[in-house]
């Protein structure tokens, strides 16, 4: 298996609905690490470090977040490979 980092955007009624504190929980539930934050344009940014299954497992995640939340798009790009430990919300 290869270890990879993803980073991108969730779009969509992501902010004030728990969307960072369940992305910190589906991330360590599946091992991966990086960091979930809010952006002003009411977007949610995620860097994803992890090996490909578990990244494929949190990529379907995000497309519907947590229960309160309702995703429009999820936009994901291949990026350097990013040494973080754990997951955290910035």
């Amino acid at each position: 298996m290869s270890s990879l980092s993803l980073q991108g955007y969730v779009r969509g009624q992501v902010q004030g609905v728990g969307f960072r504190q369940a992305t910190v929980r589906q991330a360590n539930k599946l091992g991966i690490s990086g960091w979930v934050r809010n952006l002003p344009d009411g977007s949610v940014e995620v860097m994803l470090c992890g090996e490909e299954p578990a990244l494929e497992a949190m990529t379907a995640w995000l497309r519907t977040g947590p229960d309160a939340a309702s995703v429009d798009a999820v936009e994901l790009t291949g990026c350097a490979w990013q040494e973080i430990a754990g997951f955290v919300q910035l």
